[in-house]
């Protein structure tokens, strides 16, 4: 049996499109994800503020990620990842919108 891979049916892009997230592994107190991209971004003054932790790792694509607390927004490419503590506030400024920006999301805790 051929193994899962990341990059298959990723979705088609298409205008006013909406982000498409895939849930690949859930266990007690871990959720794994695929989150896929296309120019999307965090609405207008919406702070994510979630209750558990969140590791990312850009897989393809770019983005650039604000925390509020921090003055700089942070862009990333592929192989860039971070840790996100729960409660720290952080939103989605940018994401390219001439190919898809393919994350991997651990949530945990």
């Amino acid at each position: 049996m051929p193994a899962d891979n990341l990059f298959a049916g990723l979705p088609v892009p298409f205008p006013g499109g909406a982000e498409e997230f895939t849930e690949l592994l859930v266990r007690p107190n871990l959720r794994m994800e695929r989150i896929v991209s296309h120019g999307q971004a965090s609405p207008p003054g919406c702070w994510y503020d979630a209750p558990q932790g969140e590791w990312v790792l850009l897989l393809r694509g770019a983005a650039q990620l604000r925390f509020e607390d921090e003055a700089v927004p942070r862009l990333l490419g592929p192989g860039d990842h971070l840790d996100i503590a729960p409660h720290r506030r952080h939103r989605v400024d940018w994401t390219d919108p001439a190919q898809p920006t393919v994350w991997l999301a651990v949530h945990y805790g």
